[in-house]
């Protein structure tokens, strides 16, 4: 804490602390009454008597709590200090802040407006040191396995990386919760990252003394710093390579940079609906790919699998996915979306060629569904925790071909609701008996991780992993899982015209 450091350098001899603090105490003109009130609201626990025994000097109080009195006199002090400024004929808000987890951000947030990619690690260091902790960025890589400590140039250190299934780090990233260790005298919390709703890596939070694991002003501003750390990840890493080189445990092939590309980032939510999805292999997937677009009335889903392999394969998903948005952001439904692909596809690429898709459609308000299936494995539908429709309607031949009659089927959701689209990927995935993964598989892997009250990001990193560990970790064809689900049943606004 800014004030705390004010109060007790780190270089003080301990008799010149005590001193500092009964002199700092004194010109903040604070009865031992009011200072021990504001201590306690900032979660100190000595009483009184306690309190007043470290001002004569009598008795001391643990470092932890000793801070703790220090910023409550800080905190009056710059209140007096505010007091004592030349008036203006009319208020001003406050300039740039000059200490506290305030100025770490907005330090951070400047630096970063002009600085390349490579550079967020040591900018993110400094403002930890403005906050009075040492931090560390870690990134998860593309098969959110794992996360990556970045350098201060941007690359991956040469040291193992965090597992998800095996280390603190990688349970606060499942769990989207701060989680704080002491191992071998090193206190640290690790505080996940995430920009909006999507899991982008977890901040290591190295700490002084195992009194601040607990501080929960230190963990609220840890969250702030975290949050806007992720959202400068996302913002600044297409702007150069040096962030996302360290995601990378091996070479991306050219069908899945470009598809990696196109792809909408993995997770995404409002107050009505939570979507994420996946992708695997995902270092040499070819021609899978999903897309969504969020709103206040209205959520759109679209999952594709186009022919063939590798690049060409990634080529046809890629101009899908244009057609798509094209055709989606003009504001046209289902219907139009699906012709508008129809015409990208014969009109670009040979006549046999062809993409196997579901449209969706959601009315927030309402949960009315309306979906086109073109060729594609039939959405699952899950309520209360259980699979208790196949979405089978709306059928037609894929995507490129001629499509004769085109109906958009619909259902009503309920709230609570989960939607599973998939390709033919997940369930085709054979073991080294040649079992397949399976749809019966798929639904109680669905079933059993709702009941757990896993949320669909996790859902969907477990499920995409468990697909390639029956396959040996070598999947024949690419294997994608879009999940969807509604939060509520109507949206606040959903009554304004």
């Amino acid at each position: 804490m800014a004030g705390a450091e004010r109060a007790q350098p780190a270089r003080q001899p301990s008799e010149d602390r005590e001193s500092a603090l009964r002199a700092a105490y004194e010109v903040a003109g604070l009865t031992l009454e009011q200072l021990w009130t504001r201590y306690f609201a900032l979660g100190g626990s000595a009483d009184l008597l306690e309190v007043d025994g470290e001002l004569a000097g009598l008795v001391q109080l643990p470092p932890g709590e000793r801070d703790v009195l220090a910023h409550a006199i800080n905190e009056r002090i710059d209140e007096l200090a505010a007091r004592h400024r030349a008036p203006y004929s009319r208020l001003f808000r406050e300039s740039r802040p000059t200490t506290g987890p305030l100025a770490a951000l907005v330090g951070l947030l400047e630096a970063a407006g002009s600085a390349p990619p490579e550079r967020l690690p040591v900018l993110a260091a400094a403002a930890g040191r403005a906050l009075g902790v040492e931090v560390g960025v870690h990134l998860i890589d593309h098969e959110h396995r794992a996360l990556v400590l970045v350098g201060p140039g941007g690359g991956a250190l040469a040291i193992p990386g965090q597992g998800i299934d095996s280390t603190m780090a990688g349970r606060a990233f499942r769990t989207s919760q701060i989680l704080s260790s002491d191992r071998r005298d090193q206190p640290r919390l690790w505080v996940p990252m995430v920009d909006g709703a999507d899991r982008v890596g977890v901040l290591e939070v190295r700490l002084s003394t195992a009194d601040e694991l607990y501080d929960p002003a230190l963990r609220s501003q840890c969250t702030w710093l975290a949050g806007l750390l992720a959202h400068l990840v996302a913002s600044m890493e297409p702007y150069g390579d040096e962030l996302e080189r360290p995601r990378r445990r091996q070479r991306l092939a050219p069908s899945a940079e470009l598809i990696w590309q196109q792809l909408p980032p993995l997770t995404a939510a409002t107050d009505a609906f939570v979507l994420a999805g996946m992708l695997e292999p995902s270092y040499h997937v070819g021609g899978d790919a999903f897309d969504y677009a969020l709103s206040e009335r209205t959520v759109s889903l679209g999952i594709f699998d186009a022919v063939g392999h590798s690049l060409s394969a990634a080529l046809i998903a890629a101009a899908t996915l244009a057609g798509y948005r094209s055709a989606r952001r003009d504001g046209r439904g289902v219907f139009d979306q699906a012709t508008t692909i129809d015409d990208v596809i014969s009109g670009s690429f040979p006549r046999s060629t062809f993409v196997t898709g579901v449209l969706a459609e959601v009315d927030v308000a309402s949960g009315r569904l309306r979906y086109v299936n073109a060729g594609h494995p039939p959405p699952l539908l899950l309520r209360q925790g259980r699979v208790v429709k196949e979405l089978s309607d709306g059928r037609r031949i894929p995507f490129g071909l001629d499509p004769g009659g085109l109906t958009v089927a619909e259902e009503i959701l309920e709230p609570g609701d989960w939607l599973a689209l998939y390709t033919d990927g997940i369930t085709e995935a054979r073991d080294q008996d040649g079992n397949w993964f399976g749809e019966q598989r798929l639904r109680e892997y669905l079933t059993r991780a709702i009941a757990a009250g896993q949320p669909p990001p996790e859902t969907v990193r477990r499920l995409t992993q468990a697909v390639l560990d029956h396959q040996g970790g070598l999947l024949q064809d690419d294997a994608t899982v879009l999940l969807a689900r509604w939060t509520q049943l109507e949206h606040p606004d959903s009554a304004a015209p």
